[in-house]
């Protein structure tokens, strides 16, 4: 499967932005759909996940605040970003695991998925 990641840009905090994440291949439904971000100098991080039965999880840094979606029709995966934060700034990637597992705990990790977009930039000014 490959992945386009698209929406990002600047926003002034406690603004919202939206960022969608195209997939082509089949089988779009079957994948556990990841969002991850990479701040400069610092690891990349779990944002959330949403699995195939519209599950999803979300780090606490942003619960409350992200929500993510997913369409198996049109193959896409949104992340709403609420009341953002300048330490939301970061190029955001949307990735794609194909492996099931019943334990959540493993999507966290970047390492479970096998397909990643290119990233998009999203930088919060203050």
């Amino acid at each position: 499967v490959q992945l386009q990641a698209s929406g990002g840009g600047l926003v002034q905090a406690g603004g919202p932005l939206t960022l969608s994440c195209a997939a082509s291949g089949r089988a779009f439904s079957s994948y556990v759909m990841g969002w991850f971000r990479q701040a400069p100098g610092k690891e990349r991080e779990f944002v959330g996940y949403i699995n195939r039965s519209y599950g999803t999880s979300y780090a606490d840094s942003v619960k409350g605040r992200f929500t993510i979606s997913r369409d198996d029709v049109k193959n896409t995966v949104s992340l709403q970003m609420n009341s953002l934060k300048p330490e939301d700034t970061a190029v955001y990637y949307c990735a794609a695991a194909g492996a099931w597992s019943s334990n959540g705990a493993l999507y966290k990790a970047p390492t479970r998925y096998a397909y990643w977009g290119q990233g998009t930039q999203v930088t919060v000014s203050s």
